[in-house]
């Protein structure tokens, strides 16, 4: 039998309760991008939403993937939000979790083409898995 390990991804569980909060006041860019992600509709893959890592949330995350999936509204467009992403990314990418970041502009008014670009990370993800 073949096991897999699963890398241990610290989260500060003290982020459980605003996770909570942030899954009950999704945004609809959020809503309408959950609708394609949730109940493993993506090839199979489970995403998990405003999911806690370290000390961050994610919008969407899927383990299996080491993917996160930020939906940025029009705050990101700070220099000081834009900051804090960066520091955010990089800290992810520390722990091996790729991030797709979109607006909230891209999901409400081009939804086909973020799901191509979440399709397209999977297709490469399991070009390299292979």
């Amino acid at each position: 039998m073949h096991l897999t390990l699963r890398k241990i991804i610290p989260y500060n569980p003290n982020l459980k309760e605003l996770a909570r909060q942030l899954r009950n006041k999704s945004t609809k860019s959020e809503i309408i991008l959950w609708q394609k992600l949730k109940r493993k509709q993506m090839y199979g893959y489970d995403f998990h939403r405003q999911k806690p890592v370290d000390n961050y949330i994610l919008d969407f995350f899927c383990y299996e993937l080491m993917l996160g999936i930020e939906v940025d509204g029009y705050s990101h467009e700070f220099a000081e939000v834009y900051e804090k992403d960066l520091v955010k990314e990089a800290k992810m990418a520390d722990f091996g979790i790729s991030i797709l970041r979109f607006t909230d502009y891209q999901v409400l008014k081009d939804t086909e083409n973020v799901i191509r670009a979440i399709e397209h990370f999977i297709y490469e993800f399991e070009g390299n898995v292979l």
